[in-house]
């Protein structure tokens, strides 16, 4: 049976251990907390960030990144800012490396696929990506997801067999940027949609700004060479919608709590777990301004997280020249 292994003990990453445990497969869970390390291979609980699992006993966790050197297969699910300085401390060495975390990194601009090349240039890279909360995926609920292979269909055969269970199933994509530019933007958007749901505007304005923030990840995703077909489909539409309309996304909730009257810098300090579209927001507005493109959504949040009221930001947007829906 092929080693593989998880990188990042959070929700997901533990959530993606458990499924692949699911048909009594060894996986092997890196951790950087000693801590959880402990109460994961004792007792089978990840109470800081999946309380609601009983994990599998043949996960075994560990804080050493040399264990994990030698799987054939590592699903990366640390944050998106630290997924490169995690993938540098590895040794090198021939793997299939699946990328699970989204966003843009802030420093570079780079989609995640680019920053796991640079620092782990003999791995093969794929992306896994789409409509997942962590709690149903770990309690084997349906899901589906996109697993974007860059037209490596030896790598696709290689990793659907791997990566699908009864309840997860992998649909295949050649687009590895379509993957990740869905996942990152709708990060975003879900900031956005959890600011209407804070301040009490409705559903008519929720659904209105899930369609015109999908049409901004669509502007985005052409001029950054995805295709339409792959934002049409889990990785893009299916994971906005989700993400966008439930407190269980970690980005709906920062966003709600900014329209009830929170403020920015104390929800992210506050924080134990990563909203990664609060990082994704200004390195995502700053290309968007860089390639002349109207993303005013994206820009509305970069206000929000900067510190302006969310009313003034909706009004802002709610003000806005009458235009034609489709088009620039």
């Amino acid at each position: 049976m092929t080693s593989i292994g998880v990188l990042g003990a959070g929700a997901w990453g533990t959530a993606l251990a458990q499924m692949l445990a699911s048909d009594g497969r060894e996986v092997l869970l890196w951790a950087r907390e000693s801590e959880l390390v402990d109460e994961i291979n004792t007792k089978h609980r990840n109470s800081l960030f999946l309380p609601s699992a009983e994990l599998a006993s043949t996960i075994t966790a560990t804080s050493d990144l040399a264990d994990m050197a030698a799987l054939n297969i590592l699903l990366v699910v640390t944050p998106a800012q630290h997924m490169g300085k995690v993938l540098g401390q590895m040794p090198s060495h021939p793997r299939d490396l699946v990328l699970c975390s989204k966003g843009i990194d802030a420093d570079t601009g780079q989609l995640m696929n680019d920053v796991a090349r640079d620092a782990a240039p003999t791995s093969d890279i794929a992306v896994l990506s789409g409509p997942t909360f962590a709690h149903e995926v770990a309690a084997g609920m349906p899901t589906a997801v996109t697993l974007a292979c860059g037209g490596k269909e030896a790598q696709w055969l290689r990793l659907a067999s791997e990566l699908a269970r009864p309840a997860f199933r992998p649909y295949y994509s050649a687009d590895v940027a379509g993957a990740e530019i869905g996942g990152a933007v709708k990060n975003v958007l879900a900031i956005a949609c959890g600011v209407v749901d804070g301040l009490g505007l409705g559903q008519n304005a929720s659904a209105a700004l899930i369609a015109r923030g999908y049409a901004e990840m669509l502007r985005f995703g052409e001029a950054m060479g995805a295709q339409t077909e792959t934002l049409a489909g889990l990785c893009g539409l299916g994971d906005l919608v989700l993400t966008c309309s439930s407190t269980a996304s970690r980005n709906f909730s920062l966003g709600k709590a900014l329209g009830e009257g929170q403020s920015a810098e104390d929800l992210m300090a506050d924080r134990r777990t990563v909203a990664e579209g609060a990082h994704t927001t200004p390195v995502l507005a700053k290309l968007a301004k860089e390639r002349g493109l109207a993303m005013p959504i994206v820009a509305s949040v970069e206000r929000l997280l900067t510190g302006e009221a969310a009313a003034d930001v909706v009004a802002g947007l709610l003000s806005r020249p009458l235009k034609a829906e489709t088009g620039v």
